[in-house]
């Protein structure tokens, strides 16, 4: 295993090369490793593969890329050449499902992640298509796949545009080697080790912590300890084993020392124990990496693309999120323990903007998937905890945080000479925030630019507990003082809540209680995103199998007809007015179907007129 990903200062070029021509400036004739991703380029730390091509560049390797590629011929990919060494293989920062299809499975308009915004750059199920291309273009060359659609699909997984559970992704690709979690350890221990091997071979990769391969029970050290999940046919039998297995796989990746194994067919699914996560000093020393913040100029004149924008002059300040919760991906790809940066490597990346052609002062943001769980620590040991949230359903005494010292790193970095602003825009977790009620009043007053993003999700207590959420007294009280504060400074702001409607376990009568509350409060919601069943993640198994973790029953909306009913309760322009068919439709009790209840496939619901985005939007309709 790489001890340290940490490597001396290797000259790399502005940015990483994307076409023959660039190779040839550069002196290659060929790269040591081809990266393939979803996304376009852009030379960000936000983004998985820059990063991942930045550092192994930093330990002398030739890494070339290919973003976006024609998917219907190879030449695209053969134009660079055999890799030397492997090819890793990204759907992108969002998987690829749902980057194209929203909640009532109608083709999305816009990607985010693509020049001028533009849908269509990526093809549907993108780690599959890929890993194909590549064998097809290189013959025995290894394929490492990544990112957030492989690892959440490292074991048998429910497919909601297909209303089936599917295998492993391994199977359906043939890749080689499967990387979960943060990919820097486990992406160049399987390049120094396919370097050092007579002929590269898919058998050097095999036991590289982070990741997951074709094998068998003989491949599993004698001594490790091994949690066996249900096999992929047990699962198909009995659907309660899809929830026996995420809740397996959610501990083995929680306590990160454990090997899992299932088996699928013939064959086994070899997992090992979670690589070990950065250290603050890796973390620094990747920020150090000359990232140029800005897309590669193959792309000037094809449009802007809408999350360099976004995220261009934010500062990721941490890793994982202790919240949990049950339909997030975050706990089983980041992991719920933090690992920060250095207060020093914040401020000095904060410094080194003012040098950048395009910046005006203001930073988008400071945090990770929350703004509020820098340096925070679990007191216990690794293996110990038993619980599936450090927040819910209260703060555990062992999750150790300072807001204060949160709050003092962003008015240094505002401090900073030529920065104006600086802003939380990644959101607070607001039952921790309310934690140090001094602290989350300063950032009230200093650090909110006119709306600030937080997510209750819902109000209803049943449903809170299904998601993992904090209950609504929390959220009411953060709200009062979000008002009382704001009002105190003399500023217009809005706190924008992300809502969610049916999810496992809700009903119309939950979704008609958040539809009265909002309107106690005044708010008219534009934007509420209907839930999708996100495949590794504990609420798709709750989906699946219309059980609770615990195993009690629970009404699912399934059909569409009955999401759209509760999406419609909040949004009633997105469908057909549900007080229309309130009376004939007694969804309210348990249904009595199983898991096994069809659908219509992902063409949708001809009657669905909704565009589906994700990022909610509330204009006030009255002053509280």
């Amino acid at each position: 295993m790489t001890n340290t990903i940490i490597a001396s200062k290797t000259k790399q070029p502005d940015f990483l090369p994307m076409t023959r021509r660039e190779m040839d400036r550069l002196g290659w004739d060929e790269p040591d490793i081809l990266l393939v991703s979803g996304d376009s380029y852009i030379d960000h730390p936000s983004f998985g593969i820059p990063l991942l091509g930045r550092v192994l560049t930093a330990h002398g390797y030739k890494v070339a890329l290919i973003c976006q590629p024609d998917w219907n011929d190879t030449k695209q990919i053969e134009a660079l050449g055999r890799p030397r060494l492997y090819a890793g293989v990204s759907a992108g920062a969002l998987d690829s499902m749902v980057s194209h299809y929203t909640s009532f499975r109608k083709k999305r308009s816009d990607d985010a992640y693509t020049p001028g915004g533009k849908a269509g750059a990526r093809p549907n199920r993108a780690c599959i298509i890929y890993t194909n291309l590549l064998k097809k273009a290189f013959k025995g060359l290894p394929v490492i796949l990544g990112g957030i659609e492989a690892s959440l699909r490292r074991v048998s997984h429910f497919d909601f545009w297909t209303d089936k559970v599917r295998k492993t992704i391994l199977m359906d690709s043939k890749a080689d080697l499967l990387i979960y979690g943060m990919g820097e350890r486990a992406m160049l221990e399987a390049a120094d080790r396919l370097s050092q091997a007579a002929e590269p071979s898919n058998k050097v990769l095999r036991n590289i912590n982070g990741t997951a391969f074709m094998g068998n029970i003989e491949d599993v050290p004698a001594d490790a300890e091994v949690i066996n999940l249900p096999s992929h046919q047990e699962i198909i039998d009995n659907p309660q084993m899809l929830m026996k297995a995420t809740l397996l796989l959610e501990e083995q990746v929680h306590h990160g020392k454990s090997w899992a194994i299932q088996k699928t067919d013939n064959r086994h699914v070899v997992i090992t124990p979670p690589s070990p996560y950065l250290t603050t000093a890796e973390l620094d020393w990747l920020y150090t990496l000359p990232f140029a913040r800005l897309p590669h100029p193959t792309y000037e004149g094809k449009g802007r693309i809408p999350a360099a924008d976004m995220i261009e002059f934010s500062i990721t300040s941490h890793r994982g999120c202790g919240g949990g919760c049950s339909f997030c991906s975050i706990a089983m790809h980041q992991g719920r323990h933090i690992r920060s940066r250095s207060k020093k490597s914040i401020l000095n990346e904060a410094a080194e903007m003012n040098s950048h052609v395009d910046f005006r002062g203001s930073i988008s943001d400071i945090g990770g998937p929350s703004a509020n769980m820098w340096n925070a620590k679990c007191s216990l040991e690794r293996d110990i905890c038993k619980r599936k949230s450090c927040l819910v359903p209260n703060v555990c005494p062992n999750f150790k945080y300072d807001q204060k010292a949160n709050l003092d790193l962003l008015k240094q970095v505002k401090n900073i000479e030529g920065i104006k602003h600086v802003r939380v825009a990644s959101g607070v977790r607001f039952d921790l925030g309310l934690k140090d009620r001094t602290s989350l009043r300063e950032i009230f007053k200093e650090f909110v630019g006119g709306q600030l993003k937080v997510a209750p999700e819902h109000i209803s207590p049943a449903v809170l507990k299904h998601m993992r959420k904090p209950d609504l007294p929390v959220f009411e009280s953060f709200l009062e003082l979000f008002k009382a504060e704001s009002s105190k400074a003399g500023k217009d702001q809005y706190v924008i809540p992300y809502l969610m409607s049916a999810f496992p376990g809700c009903t119309d009568a939950d979704m008609r209680m958040l539809a009265d509350w909002l309107k106690s409060k005044g708010w008219s919601p534009k934007q509420v995103q209907c839930f999708i069943p996100t495949p590794g993640t504990v609420a798709a198994a709750m989906y699946y199998t219309g059980t609770s973790p615990e195993g009690e029953r629970i009404f699912v909306a399934r059909t569409d007809a009955q999401r759209l009913k509760q999406h419609g309760i909040l949004i009633p322009d997105s469908g057909r007015d549900p007080r229309s068919i309130r009376h004939k439709d007694k969804q309210d009790k348990p249904e009595k179907t199983d898991s096994k209840t069809k659908q219509k496939d992902f063409k949708g619901n001809k009657k669905f007129k909704g565009k589906g985005k994700t990022e909610p939007f509330f204009k006030k309709t009255k002053k509280n």
